[in-house]
This record gives structure tokens, C-alpha cells and sequence, in this order.
């Protein structure tokens, strides 16, 4: 009974030692600080719904990012160089952003 046991600790000790590496090797999130965190992210969901209240046609394709300094980055494919200009606008104008870095390219086949 005693083995069963300790084999059984021992599987769960395992199991959970690799979900906590599994954890760390997760390099988009920082967890040490979790107000960044949701900083960032609501940066994020802002500047989305601010495309998707647009209509920007290609808001699908366009993809955004934000680090823990308020620096958002746009990558992805839009119809147009007025897309990407409002795009880029957009983000520009959302509270809290620092700073816009753009890589938006235009796709005609979108």
C-alpha cells in the first residue's frame, strides 16, 4: 500500500513539475507582473474593437500585439494603403499606447 502510494505522489510531483516548465517557457505573457498583463491586453481589445467598429473590410488579417511598455505592433495584410493608414491611426489615438510600430502589408487578394 505504501508503494502504491508513493508511486502515486511520485506520478503526481512529475506531472506537476512539467506543467510549472511548461509554464515558464510561455515568453508572451509576463506573470511576475500581472498588471502589465492585463494592461497590455486591454490595449489590445481596445485598438481590435476600434478596427472592427471601422469596418475596415480586412481587420481579419491585421493582428495585434502590445508589450509591456504600451508599444503596439501591427502585422498582417490589408486591401489598401488607406486600410493601413487607419489602421495604423487608430492605434495611434487608443489610450495608452506609446508608440505604433507597423507591418501591415497590402494584399490585393484579400
Amino acid at each position: 500500500m505504501k508503494t502504491k502510494m508513493a508511486l502515486t505522489t511520485l506520478a503526481f510531483c512529475a506531472l506537476f513539475a512539467s506543467a510549472a516548465v511548461m509554464a515558464q517557457k510561455d515568453s508572451d505573457t509576463d506573470r511576475s507582473h500581472p498588471g502589465h498583463f492585463v494592461k497590455d491586453s486591454a490595449i489590445t481589445t481596445k485598438i481590435k474593437a476600434k478596427l472592427a467598429a471601422e469596418h475596415i473590410t480586412s481587420m481579419g488579417r491585421i493582428h495585434v500585439d502590445t508589450d509591456k511598455d504600451g508599444v503596439v505592433w501591427l502585422s498582417g495584410t490589408a486591401r489598401s494603403q488607406a486600410a493601413i493608414d487607419q489602421a495604423v491611426s487608430i492605434a495611434e489615438n487608443t489610450e495608452h499606447v506609446v508608440s505604433v510600430h507597423n507591418r501591415l502589408k497590402i494584399r490585393a487578394d484579400d
